[in-house]
């Protein structure tokens, strides 16, 4: 086994991966899981769909990965490598950008119950988060009081595009407060397959195709993370903890320091605040690595963790079986044995509390 899947103790590093995707259901299955008002468009028509195209014409997975069961996920991903945590982070697409709250309410009942009965317990590594309809606050604290005691739920599921409302500000709220009460963290996803729906697929607008809005997937990041700190989710509810998956980091050490420096003029926009927002970012966020900026300099990727906090801001997901699959080897060998433990399983495992 390479030096970059050992522990510090030599054993195979046991991985967290905080980014699995899973298949949506067959039509059949969403009929049987759909809540009886809507079984019979969906076994007439299937989902409601409002692709733009910018990548379902291109496709997403490896051409060689198949995650259609459990049992092909564990032979392709589970015994490949020491993963003691697979997160099921599935598919947001089907309801991102949803304008029928009604309608994303009842898939994300469907999806939750049938990756809890058809995943998660079929297997002690996988877990899985909740589904909510985020454009409908009410909708969305619903589904979270449904599930939040479930033994396999580990976080609440949001995605994060080009949103009409910033993470941050008062619609959310009754989110962030059941979030903070049932003590699940928040893991956002990008989602700019539903390019039609969404205002944009870029902070500048609507992109040419994936290529283009892919690069630009950090943009929403940045636009979220700074609402959710300035407008003062997290002195407001300090347990309350999220997750950046799948839009790499290396944008986060200029966010740090463009927030410090503009809080520092204008804090009185800010009336929430009593530290420095970096000093949120610190306690109440972490990243993700995928996909991994790769600086042609190995130790650029330390100098990165040391600018954005240090090695414990970051957690490793691989993103299966998607074309920018990263695996455990992907970070620099550079590493000391104690930071790769640390963003392979260790910070994941403290902040999903796995």
């Amino acid at each position: 086994m390479s030096p970059t899947t050992q522990s510090p103790s030599g054993e195979p590093q046991p991985l967290f991966d905080c980014d699995v995707h899973h298949p949506l259901p067959t039509r059949e299955q969403w009929v049987h899981y759909a809540p009886d008002r809507y079984k019979r468009e969906l076994a007439d028509y299937g989902q409601r769909r409002i692709t733009s195209g910018i990548r379902s014409e291109d496709g997403g997975d490896r051409w060689d990965a198949d995650c259609r069961t459990v049992e092909s996920l564990q032979n392709q991903l589970l015994a490949r490598y020491p993963t003691r945590i697979a997160l099921l982070s599935g598919n947001t697409g089907f309801m991102a950008g949803q304008p029928d709250p009604e309608w994303a309410a009842a898939l994300c009942t469907a999806y939750n119950d049938w990756t809890l009965e058809q995943w998660s317990c079929k297997d002690d590594r996988l877990v899985t988060g909740i589904k909510i309809p985020q454009m409908d606050a009410g909708l969305a604290v619903c589904e979270i009081e449904r599930l939040a005691g479930h033994p396999d739920v580990a976080c609440i599921f949001m995605w994060g595009g080009a949103e009409r409302i910033p993470f941050g500000q008062r619609p959310y709220w009754p989110i962030y407060e059941a979030a903070a009460r049932h003590n699940l963290p928040i893991h956002v996803h990008p989602s700019t397959t539903a390019g039609l729906a969404a205002c944009a697929t870029s902070a500048a607008g609507l992109m040419t195709n994936y290529l283009q809005t892919h690069a630009c997937l950090p943009q929403f990041f940045q636009a979220h993370l700074i609402s959710l700190v300035l407008e003062g989710c997290f002195e407001k509810w300090p347990n309350l903890r999220f997750t950046f998956v799948e839009g790499g980091f290396g944008w986060l050490p200029h966010v740090l320091w463009r927030m410090d420096k503009e809080y520092k003029n204008l804090r009185q926009q800010a009336p929430l605040l009593q530290r420095l927002p970096s000093e949120y970012v610190k306690t109440n966020v972490r990243i993700t690595q995928q996909p991994m900026e790769e600086p042609s300099r190995p130790h650029h990727f330390e100098q990165l963790l040391d600018m954005m906090g240090g090695p414990e801001m970051l957690c490793y997901a691989s993103d299966f079986p998607h074309y920018d699959f990263d695996p455990p080897t992907v970070l620099p060998r550079t590493l000391s044995p104690e930071a790769r433990s640390a963003i392979l399983h260790d910070n994941a495992s403290a902040w999903f509390n796995r």
